[in-house]
């Protein structure tokens, strides 16, 4: 078992309860991106045992950082979005050399990469034209209602697990993140159970895609990556402050966020053998 992992989830399950940041860029930020699909992938061969003691510390990090940080991250963004957006903002930054450099860019990229890069960026913003409301609770819960909030789950994690999606703007959209919220704070294990059958069923489907195209279209794929990193730029970003404190706030937090982003880069690049994608199988 890896279980360095679970603070590795936990960064990752925090940045999953705040909407415009995506798991998927907080794995990247800790450069195990790649062996997170491949293990994904990995749970349905003859090699699933160490796959598994990849993915359980994992998942195990993640569940912890959403049950017990949820309020917490609830509060920060609403006494303090702007200084906590920012710090966010500087860790999607603070990733996007490690990216380039990654898809080594400079000697790869053609001109139709940098157009599905476009493409990325786009199809990232546009999410922040999209409108929907965060505090919405439905009230009773139908059969109808449990297959609703399966599929949200399934959707969300589609969502998660690609770099600069954020899974929780995705349910904010289809309407379905409070529901969900208040079933992490409230401990209602009938809706949770629900919601993690459909992301489980999401992750294993989005991984097998994601695989399939870094294989087969690896520079296309990074090409995309960015782009789509690049775009959830413009949905967390929360405007300008309005007076020096938020400005002081802000800007530290911002720099800490690079920091972090740097430093996490360079502890996991050198503590983790990062799976070339050619190799993935």
């Amino acid at each position: 078992m890896e279980w360095k992992n679970i603070y590795r989830g936990m960064l990752m399950g925090a940045s999953d309860v705040i909407p415009g940041v995506s798991g998927g860029t907080i794995a990247l930020v800790l450069g195990i991106y790649d062996q997170l699909i491949l293990s994904v992938n990995g749970l349905f061969t003859k090699e699933w045992r160490r796959h598994l003691g990849f993915l359980v510390p994992l998942g195990i990090g993640v569940v912890a950082a959403i049950l017990l940080l949820a309020q917490a991250i609830e509060w920060l963004f609403e006494h303090q979005p702007g200084p906590t957006q920012f710090a966010f903002l500087g860790l999607i930054i603070g990733v996007l050399p490690y990216l380039f450099n990654k898809a080594e860019a400079k000697v790869t990229f053609k001109t139709y990469h940098y157009i599905l890069l476009v493409i990325g960026v786009l199809l990232a913003a546009s999410l922040g034209f999209l409108n929907g409301d965060e505090r919405f609770i439905i009230a009773e819960i139908t059969p109808a209602i449990y297959g609703y909030l399966m599929l949200s789950g399934f959707i969300a994690s589609t969502a998660m697990i690609l770099p600069g999606i954020s899974g929780s703007l995705v349910l904010i959209i289809i309407g379905a993140y409070g529901t969900i919220i208040n079933a992490v704070n409230e401990m209602k294990l009938d809706i949770l159970i629900v919601v993690a059958i459909g992301i489980a069923f999401g992750i294993i489907t989005m991984s097998k895609v994601i695989k399939f195209f870094l294989t087969h279209y690896t520079y296309a794929t990074y090409a995309v990556v960015i782009g789509l990193v690049i775009g959830s730029i413009y949905v967390i970003y929360p405007g300008l402050p309005i007076d020096l404190t938020g400005w002081l706030l802000s800007g530290l937090t911002f720099l800490l966020g690079l920091a972090v982003a740097y430093m996490l880069g360079q502890m996991e690049f050198k503590e983790t053998i990062t799976t070339d994608t050619s190799s993935i199988k």
